[in-house]
This record gives structure tokens, sequence and C-alpha cells, in this order.
């Protein structure tokens, strides 16, 4: 018999990382909201490595890697973190500056210099 006139085989039925890894679950969480409103808000630099980890969750699990999705997760989640914190530390040691050098400012002129 000939093979020329059979059809292939059907394709396997289709197969993504959420799937072919056995996770059952949905991906882990990206913050990629938290990511850009770190970087928006608070620290520059910060935000921008936290929303790169943040993209990158989705697209590993899906691929089937799993481990890196949750480490890029966690990365993401702590660089927001911390680029929230510098913000904040940043902006109360400016308003420390500014009240330092208000009284500074006003002391000196009430000893007539």
């Amino acid at each position: 018999m000939s093979d020329y006139g059979t059809p292939p085989p059907p394709p396997p039925p289709y197969s993504s990382g959420y799937y072919a890894s056995g996770a059952g679950g949905a991906p882990p969480q990206n913050y990629l909201v938290w990511a850009i409103l770190s970087t928006v808000l608070c620290c520059l630099p910060l935000g921008v490595v936290s929303i790169v980890f943040a993209a990158q969750v989705n697209s590993k699990w899906y691929a089937g890697d799993i481990a890196g999705a949750r480490d890029a997760s966690n990365k993401a989640k702590n660089f927001a973190m911390w680029s929230a914190i510098a913000g904040v530390a940043g902006a109360l040691l400016w308003l420390i500056f500014v009240v330092a050098l208000g009284s500074f400012g006003q002391s000196s002129m009430s000893n007539g210099y």
C-alpha cells in the first residue's frame, strides 16, 4: 500500500505551559500595577527593574518554567516594595532638609545678619 493517499495524523491537543506544566492553577501574581505605580510615584530605577520582572512572570509560566515564574514574581514584588520605601525615605529626607533649611534661615534673620 501507498502512504501518499492517507491524510497526516491529527496534531496533538493544544498544550501551553499552563497545562503542560501540570500546575493546574493560575500563574503567580505579576505585580505589574504595583511596579508601574512605584516607578511613576516613587523611585524610577528600582521601579523599572520591577516592571521588567513583572513582565516576565506570565511568559515564563506559559513556557513551563514554573520556578522561573515564581522567582520573577517575587523579584517584581521586592523591587516594587524597595522602590516605594526609597521614595518615602527620599521624601522624608527632603522634608527634613527643607525644615532644617527654613529654621536656619529664620535664625539667621533674627540675629541681624
